[in-house]
């Protein structure tokens, strides 16, 4: 994928909030914005996006309109918290499910450099695990263990705090004052990434089956029906409606095992899984801390190191999130994912 120069950015950035434009609006738009660039210029630049599949193009001559591809929108510049600042309804990103998203996902979403950075942390993780005494591994076991769970329900309000969720994980103690189901959501994780862990072989690629069955580890006494859902769900805080049709939600489903399939890394399958459950919401409630789990039974399942989201800014993960929902641009949890996997390769210590 091409380094885009910042008039490059602002280019996308314009197709992006206006839709399909002919360059001469492109080019009037700049201007406004304080751009001063020639039409030729900005063709010139249309051309190059086009060329590198950032752009679709469609009509002839005068009435050649461009708009952002699947891979414009999937590689977007977005700033997610100054987009998010954007009251929902005023805010420029799709408010549909994108159904040629998923079926156009490129093999890799990591550059080169990306991709070292990963590959180095993995070495990194391996050397740790492979040094570890039975004793420090079960230590590590147990310190992931809490520590996930703690920061993947607090993603979802969970108010228990670390210290409440290692009580209650390694001596069973509830905390005073809190709603039962807060504690069940953080045993369940604790169940799941257990069950993952025995049956790393159940999850070398994403399944409906594994899907579902980590989905009703996952909610479990949580009041939460178990499979895909047949009724709508509503997205808080965003403009997004995911799919309301329980055929179109199987389809969806997949299509996102296909798109994972043809993934050329555990990493690239790791992201593409944890944002594609994310975004279909396959399940009346529990989508996000399924497609985290998801995200480590597949990084596990290839020797990688699983995700804890301990450092993990929990608004800056819900941001990421909406623009991914809304713009399709996975830039932003992109550096959220490779920035939490530098993290646990560093601080963990857990052999397959």
């Amino acid at each position: 994928m091409m380094k885009l120069n910042q008039k490059q950015r602002d280019i996308i950035n314009i197709i992006l909030k206006n839709g399909k434009m002919p360059s001469s609006a492109v080019c009037a738009e700049m201007s406004r914005l304080g751009s001063e660039v020639s039409l030729v210029t900005v063709k010139r630049a249309l051309s190059l996006l086009k060329k590198e599949g950032l752009l679709d193009v469609s009509g002839f001559g005068p009435s050649t309109q461009y708009e952002a591809s699947v891979i414009g929108r999937l590689f977007a510049p977005i700033d997610a918290r100054k987009y998010c600042a954007i009251e929902p309804d005023r805010r420029f990103g799709l408010d549909r499910y994108n159904f040629a998203l998923l079926a156009s996902m490129p093999s890799t979403l990591f550059d080169k450099n990306e991709l070292a950075t990963l590959n180095t942390a993995t070495v990194t993780f391996k050397e740790r695990s492979k040094d570890a005494s039975d004793v420090i591994q079960k230590k590590e076991l147990e310190r992931l263990i809490i520590e996930l769970a703690w920061k993947s329900s607090k993603i979802e309000g969970n108010t228990y705090t670390l210290l409440d969720t290692e009580k209650l994980i390694l001596e069973r103690k509830e905390a005073p004052g809190h709603d039962k189901k807060e504690t069940q959501m953080i045993l369940n994780h604790k169940d799941a990434f257990i069950f993952i862990r025995e049956n790393l072989s159940f999850f070398r690629e994403l399944t409906r089956t594994n899907l579902e069955k980590l989905h009703s580890i996952l909610v479990k006494d949580l009041s939460v029906h178990f499979g895909l859902r047949a009724s709508p769900v509503g997205v808080l805080g965003s403009k997004y409606q995911p799919l309301d049709n329980s055929y179109q939600i199987a389809e969806a489903v997949e299509a996102l095992c296909r798109a994972v399939a043809g993934m050329e890394t555990p990493y690239d399958k790791a992201l593409s899984a944890l944002l594609g459950i994310s975004y279909i919401q396959p399940f009346e409630d529990g989508n996000k801390r399924v497609s985290r789990l998801m995200t480590n039974a597949l990084l596990l399942a290839h020797g990688c190191a699983p995700l804890s989201y301990r450092s993990v800014d929990e608004n800056e993960y819900r941001e990421a999130i909406l623009a991914f929902y809304e713009i399709n641009s996975l830039l932003p949890f992109k550096k959220i994912f490779i920035a939490q996997y530098e993290f646990a390769s560093a601080h963990y210590a857990l052999q397959g």
